[in-house]
């Protein structure tokens, strides 16, 4: 499928395929075939996207760190040229705009240096690896608990309610200082957030509902801390660095963030270790820590959860791949193609635990890189193990074909797995 015919400033072909990243039914954990035909075309390459404009598409891993690590290159939805995905994000847009915001109300991640700095190190030391480990034992205990509750409860058995949903979600509210009860609450308005066909209307409502959730949990760790992070967050309130809107924006991403992705991981890494009996009994049968991460880093590149990519804008002109971007022109940074790419994963369609796939780029690349990425992977490495072993003959209980699949979000993943014993 083509888009209208015209020519952009740079010359695009009129030609110029469509931006479309919907998977295959037939093999819905691998990249959309649209993707992997533009990586073969090149890694750099021109694609028309809903509303006619155009971005450049990039699929190759070398030139995907080369975009991401330039400082001319903006992540700022509001600067010209960067690319919106659907009707509902440019009204969003325009609607922010109109209130004179420049913010999203998603905190950092949308933000370009200095701010971004100045934001992101308020949470760094929550991440560090020390303090993540730390959080190992909680976590098994949640992943055992909950997989009691499955042994106990009726089959078969929806696995993102029971499981892989759950994990995530218990172990962020713990950190946020979030009670969990809400979890239904803060689940569902995370969902019409990152929905590609949300309006305007429901995405703004979704996020204001988290805000003053969110708000009124800060309120109450003003006055009454406990050992979370949003108490370390009213902390910097208190001492005048952090603005309260601020640290909602911030509580609010890391609520959402830190659940909605691990959730969908957890649910397609089962699915892909299923659908791979050999490579599923290598995972359930490692006692080597070391093996055990280097099988969840092959997972994390082999399914790449991150949607179509990631967005950005130049603000000057650059060259890569012997292509010159202008400044003003919109840039997709390709996530699961350059996950995908055989110059640096030979046999990349090949799901293959004991590859070294370190250099993967799930988490994304640069000063952008996802701040999380040490819990996610530890919650990985405690619930893949935990689940195949304490449940060693678990088994898909639907075909393929009947699992619904998250083809309408920025982060995929399935809306149900049922599964059996």
């Amino acid at each position: 499928m083509t888009g209208a015919a015209g020519n952009s400033p740079s010359g695009t072909p009129v030609d110029t395929p469509d931006y479309d990243i919907g998977r295959s039914a037939r093999c819905p954990l691998d990249p959309a075939p649209a993707m992997r035909a533009r990586q073969a075309e090149g890694p750099l390459t021109r694609v028309r996207l809903w509303d006619g404009t155009l971005a450049w598409l990039v699929t190759g891993w070398e030139e995907h760190r080369a975009v991401l690590s330039d400082q001319r290159v903006s992540v700022d939805p509001f600067q010209p040229g960067a690319p919106k995905l659907s009707p509902g994000e440019v009204e969003t847009i325009d609607r922010l705009k109109k209130q004179g915001k420049r913010s999203t109300g998603t905190s950092f991640i949308m933000m370009d240096d200095p701010e971004h700095a100045r934001l992101r190190r308020m949470v760094t030391s929550a991440f560090t690896i020390k303090r993540v480990e730390a959080m190992r034992p909680p976590t098994q205990r949640i992943t055992d608990d909950l997989i009691d509750k499955m042994l106990d409860g009726p089959k078969p058995t929806d696995l993102v309610e029971a499981f892989a949903l759950p994990v995530p979600s218990l172990v962020i509210s713990n950190l946020l200082g979030v009670p969990y009860d809400d979890h239904d609450f803060f689940q569902s308005n995370s969902k019409t957030i990152i929905n590609r066909n949300s309006t305007a209307e429901q995405r703004m409502g979704a996020r204001q509902r988290l805000s003053e959730y969110l708000d009124g949990l800060l309120a109450e760790k003003l006055v009454h801390p406990a050992e979370d992070l949003l108490s370390g967050l009213a902390e910097r309130i208190k001492g005048g660095e952090l603005s309260r809107e601020e640290a909602t924006e911030m509580g609010v991403l890391m609520l959402f963030a830190g659940h909605e992705t691990t959730a969908n991981m957890i649910t397609l890494g089962t699915l892909a270790l299923l659908h791979h009996p050999d490579q599923l009994t290598l995972l359930r049968d490692a006692e080597d820590p070391k093996a055990i991460a280097l099988a969840v880093d092959e997972l994390l590149r082999y399914l790449t959860i991150t949607h179509g990519g990631l967005r950005r804008a130049a603000r000057e002109d650059i060259e890569i791949a012997g292509q010159v971007i202008r400044a003003g022109e919109g840039i997709i940074t390709v996530n699961e193609t350059a996950n995908r790419d055989p110059l640096v994963f030979p046999d990349p369609d090949r799901l293959d635990l004991t590859r070294d796939a370190r250099r993967h780029v799930t988490f994304g690349y640069g000063i952008h890189q996802c701040l999380g990425q040490p819990l996610a992977r530890m919650e990985l490495q405690v619930a893949y193990p935990a689940l195949l072993r304490r449940i060693p003959t678990l088994a898909l209980a639907a075909d393929l074909g009947e699992i619904p699949f998250k083809h309408d979000g920025f982060v995929y993943g399935a809306y149900e797995l049922p599964v059996t014993w």
